[in-house]
């Protein structure tokens, strides 16, 4: 079941400190045609030292929620799909990980729920979150639940 995915992910985040969690969201897949994806937010406060811990440590809650990337189509359905989308104010580019997440601003289905957590004013990519998400609000999106 995702939604229960979904639980556990956050239950495995906030062992890591304070989570707080956007709305569930029910979007259309981007890709090939297959189901309609779930999609949401959270929002962890967690004294985290580098971008290699941060990722290693994403990884390793998709794998342990079933996710194996190696038999994983490219844009295809998966077990779950863990983002860094933003980590403060800070700028992040290695082979492994790129905050602010380089398709954020583009995505509705990742830039609301983000709103939902740190507001339309925060700044990304030198304009505020409510100007981005004025150009993709054709983008359908569904909320399912306020909280899960």
């Amino acid at each position: 079941n995702v939604a229960e995915k979904f639980r556990r992910a956050r239950e495995a985040l906030s062992q890591l400190g304070t989570v707080r969690s956007a709305p569930l969201y029910r979007t259309a897949a981007l890709g090939p045609a297959q189901p309609p994806y779930l999609n949401s937010a959270v929002r962890v406060r967690w004294e985290v030292a580098t971008g290699d811990e941060l990722i290693a440590t994403v990884l390793e809650i998709e794998r342990m929620l079933g996710r194996d990337r190696r038999g994983e189509p490219r844009w295809g359905p998966r077990t779950i799909d863990l983002d860094v989308l933003l980590w403060g104010d800070r700028s992040v580019r290695t082979p492994e990980l790129e905050v602010p997440h380089p398709r954020l601003h583009e995505r509705r289905f990742a830039l609301w729920p983000v709103i939902e957590l740190v507001g339309d004013d925060f700044v990304l990519r030198g304009e505020p979150l409510a100007t981005h998400e004025a150009r993709v609000i054709d983008q359908e999106l569904e909320q399912l639940s306020a909280s899960w």
